[in-house]
């Protein structure tokens, strides 16, 4: 039988995942991510630094 509590506890985090990600400010943002990486730093610095 599978416990109660387990499943209340991996739901209730997904739940927080999910509440969580909705009230990011980038989420309505359409620039694809073209001005930063995935870091935060913008481009050209992460060029500089990959080269």
């Amino acid at each position: 039988m599978v416990d109660t509590f387990s499943l209340l506890l991996t739901h209730g985090l997904i739940l927080l995942a999910c509440w969580r990600l909705l009230g990011r400010d980038d989420l309505d943002d359409e620039s694809g991510g073209e001005t930063q990486d995935l870091l935060g730093r913008p481009r050209e610095a992460r060029d500089r630094h990959d080269a």
